[in-house]
């Protein structure tokens, strides 16, 4: 079939150019080539070389070129449900299609276009426009000539992707063959299959698999043959009983392979910048080799971080980040606890907790508030016998490079890539918004609680090359651009690494050159040393469960019956699945009653105030407020728009946020004890939450505070509904975290509530300054607007009001300070990249 050459114009200045061409013939800009699947029925009825919305030739039956890449695509009004799937599944685009955007046709419905297909675009742009061909073969087609370890790579790929499948009711992908593509060693999927009224389950993925049994290499075909057995007959229920089975086989098949691992590194300053605030391991200029071994101590550990904070220590958080993370992998001994794959992802992802842990502890020793904090990106490799580990947070990137293609392993932290995950947006919308780029999490910005690393592990089964960078390399495409000619001439034996990694670091400078360079290459290769054994069915064990660690023992039950996902949201939980039912069992029953009854105490601690006020002194525990259930480091907003108010949606409060107390709302028990807050002058004097058995004071002191009495004298109250804005923030040691509030308003009408009972609320009017007494109660003794003083935030974070105040509101803060430059902070609300 001949495929006539198509034109294609520049995005940088607009020129035609012709398929063939890789450079803008004009300004020698990258061109850069676009096939995409269409989805849906409305292109059957062109013709090869028609062209679709002004822009799209069609190359093949299903494959269109698009002519405009530097043009943003026609988008989708809505989010469809045929959609959602791809972007939720965001995560996993190593083997799934992204959405670029939809076409209108003149003869049907908009037809949906899938960039990042398994289409030999190398091949088609090397055979000048012919190309008869254009997919990657299908799984079940080149099945009988895969080596075994490649077989069962395949198979145990699939097994990672069954449970977020479920979950997003696209399972049936899977058991789809025409739909299942490899590309050497990996599995990509040409779109995405809803379910049906009943979703797939691992039986039916057992009977696909069986199929495939008689054409397996001679050396796994029983072992294969068993595993679908057991799957058939529901004695492997979960996707993790399934990859532990899988995993069983790899490692003995992995024992046939040697493999080699070459490492090295390279960080410059760039033309522009005035420091280096990237750093690696090992150090910049390292390049040596090691042999691969299963169980050894790895030696192949790889890093790059990109450090935040500018003047403010950059540079010094990413050096921290990489001598504690190089130090906790270095001295793990790999001992029968490890040799499990969860145990140590596990402790990958500790190490990188510990880096962070170690970056925050430095910053509240300098004191560092807000966007004064110092922090890093980090991403890591690990080589070891047959696996490979991925570890990554931030936007600095890990590249897998074979002989088939250029994949990135990594999603960036950043704000598009969450509005794509969460199903807001597609990626080729969110990367145009303002604050696309900015990182929503980094080391050292926050607790580890709030940190979420992403490990990853891939088998090795051909030899290919792992690229550890930094943005300044990665922006622009770049690496996109140059895999072929400078990464890929390793595998070849044409390039060494220590060249590769040199010409990769000027290559960004050169053309992007406003940033720091770090890159590191960890080439590993493999060769057959000796024949594989025949894998005896015996090899698998008989309880599934007793091969996985406890973090990975399933938590629901599987059936013969389909699939039943009980909730359609992304989560990162375990697909769950109603068990069969069974006749009573005396000690599961009596269990069951003991749950209900603790179930019943946790939530008469949590819903009413007198029993958690009595259990906490018991628990030496301070007492909170009554309905104050709101742990002070959870944001009030857990999903911000990209546009946030200035209100508090975030972990910690800036300076020149705006906030609200907390009105009572018919005593409700959310908002018993949100009535008047009390301000000392100084930071570190005693501040508390309202009591509700303290009408007098409307405050009290709590234990979790010490024993820091209120002084009448000097304390000044805010009622509910006041406005206040952040002036600063102080850490005082063994007191927390300070902040100092400016009275912006108190709206007319709004009395200060202090509860007097359990049950109801009473009102304290609001005080005038013509009826000031001498003493001084709660009313007299409240601040006027622009008056000023400090709360301990753990105080202050569950009596702030969610909603945001209204302009008329502003009075004394009518003319709020500016808001700093942004940063990029872990925080929900948006903040910029890294320098």
């Amino acid at each position: 079939m001949n495929h006539a050459t198509a034109p294609i114009y520049c995005p940088i200045c607009q020129t035609l150019n012709t398929e063939a061409y890789n450079f803008c013939q004009q300004c020698r800009s990258s061109l850069p080539k676009r096939y995409l699947w269409a989805v849906g029925t409305g292109v059957d009825a062109y013709q090869i070389g028609d062209v679709l919305g002004d822009r799209y030739v069609l190359k093949s039956r299903r494959v269109l070129f698009d002519t405009k890449p530097g043009l943003l695509p026609d988008l989708p009004s809505d989010i469809s449900d045929a959609i959602a799937p791809y972007l939720r599944l965001f995560p996993y685009q190593l083997h799934i299609p992204q959405v670029y955007g939809q076409v209108q046709t003149e003869k049907g419905a908009p037809v949906v276009l899938l960039e990042q297909v398994p289409l030999e675009t190398r091949r088609w742009s090397q055979s000048a426009g012919e190309l008869s061909h254009p997919l990657f073969p299908a799984l079940a087609d080149v099945w009988p000539e895969a080596p075994a370890i490649r077989q069962l790579n395949w198979l145990w790929q699939i097994s990672q992707l069954w449970q977020p499948f479920s979950s997003e009711r696209v399972a049936s992908s899977l058991v789809e063959p025409q739909l299942l593509r490899v590309e050497g060693p990996l599995v990509r999927l040409l779109e995405l299959q809803s379910d049906r009224k009943s979703a797939p389950t691992l039986r039916e993925l057992g009977q696909l698999w069986l199929q495939w049994a008689p054409t397996a290499q001679p050396e796994i075909a029983r072992f294969l043959a068993a595993l679908c057995h057991q799957m058939i007959q529901g004695q492997i229920r979960t996707p993790e009983q399934l990859t532990a089975q899988l995993d069983r086989g790899l490692v003995v098949c992995g024992r046939s392979q040697a493999r080699l691992a070459q490492i090295a590194t390279r960080t410059d300053q760039g033309p522009s910048r005035q420091r280096n605030e990237d750093a690696c391991y090992p150090a910049s200029g390292t390049t040596f080799s090691v042999p691969l071994h299963p169980g050894e101590t790895p030696k192949t550990l790889t890093l790059v971080c990109d450090g935040i904070g500018g003047h403010e220590g950059g540079d010094v958080a990413s050096n921290l980040a990489i001598a504690a993370v190089q130090e906790r992998i270095q001295a793990l001994e790999l001992d029968v606890a490890l040799q499990h794959p969860d145990s140590l992802m596990a402790e990958l992802e500790q190490a990188v907790c510990l880096a962070n842990d170690l970056i925050c502890q430095r910053n509240d020793q300098e004191r560092r508030l807000e966007r004064q904090r110092m922090g890093t990106t980090l991403v890591m490799a690990l080589a070891r016998g047959h696996e490979a580990y991925i570890t990554h947070i931030g936007d600095s990137r890990v590249y897998w490079i074979t002989r088939t293609g250029c994949y990135q392993l990594t999603v960036d932290d950043d704000v598009a890539s969450r509005e794509v995950r969460l199903g807001y947006a597609l990626y080729r919308d969110a990367v145009q918004q303002p604050v696309a780029g900015s990182l929503v999490q980094a080391l050292g910005m926050s607790s580890s609680a709030t940190l979420h690393p992403t490990v990853q592990r891939l088998i090795l089964d051909e030899a290919g090359v792992f690229l550890l960078c930094s943005d300044g390399l990665t922006e622009n495409d770049r690496v996109e651009e140059c895999w072929e000619t400078e990464i890929l001439p390793i595998l070849d034996g044409k390039v060494d690494v220590a060249t590769a990694c040199q010409r990769l670091v000027e290559i960004g400078n050169m053309r992007n050159g406003h940033d720091n360079v770090t890159v590191g290459l960890l080439y590993y290769q493999v060769t057959h040393t000796e024949a594989i054994a025949e894998l005896p069915a015996s090899l698998l064990t008989e309880s599934p469960d007793l091969d996985l660690p406890p973090s990975r023992q399933p938590t629901a039950i599987a059936t013969d019956t389909p699939t039943q996902v009980l909730n359609a949201a992304p989560s990162t939980l375990k697909t769950q699945i109603l068990p069969p039912r069974r006749s009573p069992n005396g000690a599961l029953l009596l269990l069951g009653i003991l749950l209900l009854v603790g179930l019943g105490g946790v939530l008469a601690y949590l819903l009413l105030p007198g029993v958690s006020r009595r259990i906490n002194p018991l628990l030496g525990r301070a007492p909170q407020p009554d309905g104050a259930q709101v742990n002070p480091g959870t944001p009030i907003s857990t999903l911000p728009s990209p546009n946030p108010s200035p209100l508090v949606s975030s972990l910690t409060l800036a300076p020149g946020t705006l906030i609200q107390i907390r009105q009572p709302n018919s005593g409700l028990a959310s908002d018993r004890g949100t009535g008047s807050i009390q301000l000392q002058p100084q930071p570190g004097s005693s501040t508390t939450a309202p009591d509700p058995e303290s009408p007098e004071s409307g405050v009290a002191s709590s234990p979790a505070l010490g024993d820091r009495t209120p002084n009448a004298a000097t304390a000044q109250l805010v009622p509910a509904g006041g406005l206040l804005q952040v002036l600063s923030k102080q850490v005082i040691p063994a007191q927390g975290s300070w902040v100092k509030l400016k009275v912006c308003s108190i709206s007319s009408g709004t009395n200060a509530q202090e509860p007097a009972s359990p049950r109801t609320a009473t009102p304290i009017p609001t005080a005038s300054p013509s009826n000031r007494a001498t003493t001084l109660s709660p009313s007299d003794r409240f601040l006027q607007p622009g008056a000023s003083g400090w709360i301990e935030e753990a105080v202050l974070m569950p009596l702030i009001e969610p909603n945001s105040p209204s302009p008329n509101q502003l009075g004394a803060c009518s003319n709020p300070p500016s808001t700093p430059t942004p940063r990029p902070t872990p925080a929900p609300s948006p903040s910029p990249a890294p320098e």
